[in-house]
């Protein structure tokens, strides 16, 4: 997320969506804000500057908008170190009642050798993604399906999140979400045009850099990267920017 200091909210203009609106309770505590500490997030200071957006490497999708490659020029601004952890999101559901869309729809996606659940559970395969089942009682406080907990996850990123949970999150944490050329200009820690946040060498001395699949997808996991699924918001090590794990995990974008 970004800061709103340095520069305004995100408008409809900026996100192509409309702003959320928050239960009572929520919008109370927005404006209770003067008045009471702000979440502690972390907040690291991103340099303004002029970079090469888009996909270097010809491998991206220009329905997308990866290409062409195109400069963009940025004002500083501020953006989380981490992504939102489970705790940060707990502190802010325990403080405003939010209720996330998953839980509105009683059903979410979990990768298959993750689940952790009865086979009931089970409501079906996604369409043309077989890995991803739609389970019944997979949210936030059950990333992997109704049986599991956050229990040890405490520093995890927070998973089965909308826009819309992360743009109340936001307005509650007194920021906003970056937008897709913030979230780039960042994510690339100041290495413009390389493949990755820590350069071109996807295990610079042999050393993983991010959490991402090892092994025949999507049958086999080998974790050689040490996980299955998540990994705590401070594993491996921060880009140029002081960011943590902008490549793997989980997704970080706009």
């Amino acid at each position: 997320m970004s800061d709103t200091s340095p520069c305004c909210a995100p408008s409809s203009t900026t996100t192509g969506r409309s702003p959320v609106p928050l239960s009572t309770k929520a919008a109370q505590s927005v404006s209770e804000r003067t008045t009471r500490p702000r979440p502690r997030i972390g907040l690291e200071d991103i340099p303004g500057g002029t970079f090469a957006m888009g996909d270097h490497f010809d491998e991206g999708y220009p329905q997308d908008g990866e290409r062409p490659v195109h400069d963009v020029t940025l004002p500083g601004f501020r953006l989380a170190a981490t992504a939102v952890t489970n705790a940060q999101f707990a502190a802010f559901v325990n403080d405003t009642g939010h209720v996330t869309t998953a839980e509105q729809f009683g059903v979410s996606a979990v990768f298959h050798l993750a689940f952790d659940g009865d086979t009931s559970d089970v409501v079906r395969r996604v369409d043309r993604t077989p890995w991803w089942l739609a389970v019944k009682g997979a949210d936030w406080r059950h990333p992997d399906g109704p049986r599991s907990t956050i229990s040890e996850r405490q520093n995890h990123p927070v998973v089965h999140v909308s826009w819309e949970d992360a743009s109340a999150y936001c307005t509650w944490a007194g920021t906003r979400l970056p937008t897709e050329a913030e979230w780039e200009y960042a994510a690339r820690g100041g290495l413009d045009g390389r493949r990755f946040a820590w350069g071109d060498e996807l295990m610079p001395r042999g050393q993983w850099r991010c959490n991402i699949w090892q092994g025949n997808f999507p049958v086999n996991n080998t974790e050689e990267d040490g996980y299955l699924t998540t990994a705590p918001v401070k594993s491996y090590r921060p880009n140029g920017y002081g960011l943590w794990q902008m490549a793997g995990n989980v997704g970080r974008g706009p």
